[in-house]
């Protein structure tokens, strides 16, 4: 049974966005030095989220990652719709990222590569992904 209140508490509660300041990945040097912000900090986010095999690693959470080892040798029209909404999955579990939309596809030779826009709380960008097929 849950303890009635008179909604006191509730009007009290107020959601905070946290600061989304990390450590900055130098990937050409292998190492990480500094600390990125804002919209650096969710472009290296992206990054992450998108190398990462969802439900392969016991150190993240089964709602991190992106699901795409299984699209290997799949005809390319269900690889296509399957990848977008598998991004937009993956990345929308990011609040600050609002909105990953304008997907464009093009076919290479053992590989499927995409480019798509990020809306986020500090503003678009692009990225370029290349994905095994």
């Amino acid at each position: 049974m849950l303890p009635q209140t008179n909604g006191e508490i509730a009007s009290k509660i107020r959601q905070v966005s946290q600061p989304s300041k990390t450590y900055a990945m130098q990937m050409q040097q292998g190492r990480m030095k500094g600390y990125v912000d804002g919209q650096e900090a969710i472009k290296q986010a992206v990054y992450k989220i998108l190398r990462t095999e969802r439900y392969d690693s016991i150190i993240y959470s089964w709602n991190y990652g992106v699901e795409l080892k299984g699209l290997i040798g799949k005809p390319m029209p269900y690889v296509k719709s399957e990848v977008k909404r598998r991004i937009q999955e993956a990345l929308m579990q990011d609040d600050r990222i609002t909105s990953v939309d304008d997907f464009t596809f093009e076919e290479a030779k053992k590989a499927l590569l995409v480019q798509f826009c990020v809306h986020s709380a500090n503003g678009d960008f692009t990225v370029n992904e290349e994905i095994a097929i």
